[in-house]
């Protein structure tokens, strides 16, 4: 029985790796730790329903914040990833098989927290023959039975290994926000996310708006991974030529000594600089700060790009 408490069985694939060191967090980094009532109840209602969240997985920043609002990004299908990103602090290895009674578990937390917004991601699930595209779809559609006024954003993996059939089954269920994550500059795919492709990923989310042109579509970098600007530029280019809708920017940050080093700390001042030449190119949407995450205040940030929607067609 693996305990996922200790690095070595959580990251085996990244046991072999050398120390990489942490440098020092700048001031505009560091956040207070969750102390909240907010987030005490959050928590417990994650545990009551046995759900894992990518909140406490990825080990985010921004958790007391989120939970203590009462926000938590559900993460469905496990918490083993078939995947071993070297930026990632998702758990790797082979996942237990699909609990059939998970979506509604989800659905019924959702309804617990009050959620207006709710943003469901999960772990790469290679070893399943659509990557887990019908778990995502029954979610969707429990959550839209338990409360059907909750918008929902779905985080989904690549689903590299599965027929084109996968992405037009997520999308059937109809989900408010369809985001899936580039996650860095192709150049560094080799090193960061072997285990994707950049163009692959980047089809994904133009396919999404050929099969509903009605679709909002979301897509996120980490930048400090050893990326230039000139790359980020370029990938904005390649997101705007897929339509995508919404794009965020956030800052790297490295979960242990075996994960990829952090090149450096972008300041807020670069941040603005992106932002600024991302709402330039034709996004309706742009969050792009040292702490922005995918789920980073996605519900008001949702409300936001619908309305950038309605005054673009108006």
């Amino acid at each position: 029985m693996r305990d996922l408490t200790i690095p070595g069985e959580r990251h085996p694939e990244k046991a072999h790796r050398p120390d990489q060191e942490q440098p020092r967090k700048p001031a505009w980094i560091r956040v207070k730790a969750p102390t909240s009532e907010g987030y005490r109840e959050t928590a417990r209602i994650m545990r009551e329903h046995r759900l894992t969240t990518v909140c406490e997985e990825a080990g985010c920043p921004n958790v007391g914040e989120c939970w203590g609002q009462g926000h938590a990004t559900m993460m469905i299908m496990g918490e083993i990833c078939t995947r071993g990103c070297t930026f990632c602090n998702v758990a790797t290895g082979r996942p237990s098989a699909l609990d059939a009674f998970e979506p509604g578990r989800v659905a019924d937390a959702v309804a617990k927290l009050g959620l207006s917004h709710v943003v469901v991601t999960s772990v790469d699930r290679d070893d399943l023959s659509d990557g887990g595209a019908e778990h995502f779809a029954m979610t969707i559609r429990a959550i839209r039975r338990r409360s059907p006024a909750t918008t929902i954003e779905v985080l989904v993996p690549d689903f590299l290994k599965c027929g084109p059939e996968a992405l037009e089954v997520v999308l059937a269920a109809r989900p408010d926000v369809f985001n899936h994550n580039l996650e860095t500059v192709p150049g560094l795919y080799p090193e960061v996310r072997p285990g994707a492709r950049y163009f692959h990923s980047l089809r994904l989310l133009q396919r999404t708006k050929e099969i509903w042109p009605g679709a909002f579509t979301k897509s996120g970098i980490m930048v400090g991974l050893g990326e230039d600007r000139q790359g980020v530029l370029q990938v904005m280019d390649d997101m705007r030529a897929a339509d995508v809708d919404f794009l965020t920017i956030g800052q790297y940050l490295q979960p242990s000594p075996k994960h990829h080093r952090v090149d450096r700390f972008v300041t807020p001042e670069e941040f603005a600089d992106y932002e600024q030449a991302a709402r330039g190119k034709g996004f309706l949407m742009v969050s792009a700060s040292p702490l922005t995450r995918s789920s980073y205040h996605a519900g008001d940030d949702f409300a936001k790009l619908r309305a950038a929607r309605e005054a673009k067609l108006a």
